[in-house]
């Protein structure tokens, strides 16, 4: 909330969930900028498990100037001060000339946006937004000298309170958001004043609006043409060229990366302008792990056969293989989760890998329909272990999934195989392995 007219003070933020500490493109920037300027890796380390575990209380920032009581590892509270290093009047008009000069910068920040690009800009122009060496200075009631783990859990904090609101970086910097913006509009205004006294027009002081009456009651605007279908994706750009890569670039990989991409837009699109759009319900978003198995499914469905490494082509197959490990998957692994993904997507890969236990209801309707699906005479001796029904002696397998469909699988060594689709029938489903075994 705002206290006074360049103060702001953020309450105590809970303790961080998660791997990443900051999100957002300025929270990382400024994390990642603390790392490079403060030298005491161990200090860091101290500072940023204090700011994970909710260490530091409410936040005061106003210009130059972060302050907050931050409780030590015995849970004393200290006052904590970081002194930020503001920007001079030379470095302000630098940084507000680069930000006119740019229509998508002004804007960006009047609809309270900061792009990451103004960073690079104002870099260009001689102003570092982001802090340097020597540009945080520490003040704490622990008595140290030097920066301490209190200063350090501060100085974490701001990344997240820069993933709340970037315009608190150039508030530690020396001007707020209405400053910032007011000059910027005075900047603007001048400078059109200018350009239109150059062509020889005079620019009025005030300009004429539209009454709202008017305006609504006028007749709308026609929408431009809609968007059509896209047959197929475009063509991805060949990255390689005469020249090397750099060390550790998969240029296979990449290009692999940008076709994926095209292939979902253009299905994205597809599906946006399909007639029942409108009332389809959303498709669940995959995980990490699920969305590693449907690439690697893309990755070597140009190869013949049915979809093992020995399959696909040599790129194919080690993008498979970066795949599988990222995703903490052996080879085996992630050759059977390709098999699934092809016969249901997620919902297949769910039945190889998740174990599910059902109400009484599904599992009393599960038992009827295996009761129901053949005669006694030539019904198969099955085993039942949880949701999976094992033909006995016959080296295949029924698993009953949470969506009330049955899934077969075959026996290969002593692993057992996603052998084909999904059917609502178990003996369709089963007749799949038995009639190619």
């Amino acid at each position: 909330m705002m206290t006074e007219r360049e103060e702001l003070t953020f309450e105590a933020l809970p303790p961080s969930q998660g791997r990443g500490f900051a999100h957002t493109w300025w929270g990382r920037a400024w994390q990642k900028a603390l790392e490079d300027t403060v030298l005491d890796g161990t200090l860091l380390r101290r500072g940023r498990k204090h700011a994970r575990a909710g260490a530091v209380g409410a936040v005061a920032v106003r210009p130059g100037r972060l302050t907050a009581r931050v409780l030590g590892a015995d849970r004393t509270p200290y006052r904590t001060d970081v002194l930020v290093q503001q920007l001079d009047d030379a470095d302000w008009e630098r940084l507000l000339d680069t930000i006119a000069d740019r229509a998508g910068h002004i804007a960006a920040l009047l609809d309270r946006d900061m792009p990451p690009e103004l960073d690079e800009d104002a870099a260009a122009a001689g102003v570092s937004l982001l802090p340097g060496i020597g540009d945080l200075q520490p003040e704490c009631g622990c008595g140290e000298w030097d920066h301490c783990e209190h200063t350090a859990a501060l100085s974490y904090l701001v990344a997240r309170l820069l993933d709340a609101d970037p315009f608190v970086l150039l508030l530690m910097r020396g001007r707020g958001e209405a400053r910032l913006l007011a000059d910027l509009q005075e900047r603007s205004a001048a400078r059109a004043e200018r350009e239109a006294g150059s062509a020889g027009s005079a620019v009025p002081s005030v300009t004429a609006g539209v009454r709202a009456d008017e305006a609504y009651a006028a007749p709308p605007r026609p929408l431009p043409p809609a968007v059509g279908p896209v047959a197929e994706a475009g063509t991805p750009p060949v990255l390689t060229g005469g020249a090397e890569p750099a060390a550790g670039l998969d240029v296979a990989a990449l290009e692999f990366l940008v076709t994926d991409t095209a292939v979902r837009a253009r299905r994205l699109l597809a599906d946006a302008l399909a007639p029942d759009h409108a009332g389809a319900p959303l498709p669940p978003e995959l995980t990490e792990s699920q969305d590693a198995v449907r690439m690697a499914a893309t990755a070597k469905s140009a190869g013949p056969g049915d979809g093992s490494y020995a399959d696909a082509g040599g790129a194919a197959a080690r993008i498979a293989v970066r795949l599988a490990r990222g995703s903490g998957r052996d080879r085996g692994g992630m050759e059977r989760a390709v098999r699934a993904w092809r016969h249901g997507g997620a919902a297949g890969l769910a039945v190889l890998e998740d174990d599910w236990t059902p109400d009484p209801a599904a599992l009393a309707r599960a038992t009827d329909q295996l009761a129901a699906a053949w005669d006694p005479d030539t019904r198969p001796r099955l085993r039942a272990t949880g949701t999976r029904w094992t033909a006995v002696g016959r080296g295949a397998q029924l698993r009953y999934g949470p969506d009330g469909r049955w899934w077969p699988y075959r026996k290969e060594g002593t692993t057992w195989t996603p052998a084909g689709p999904p059917a609502p029938d178990p003996a369709a489903a089963l007749a799949t392995v038995l009639e190619d075994a």
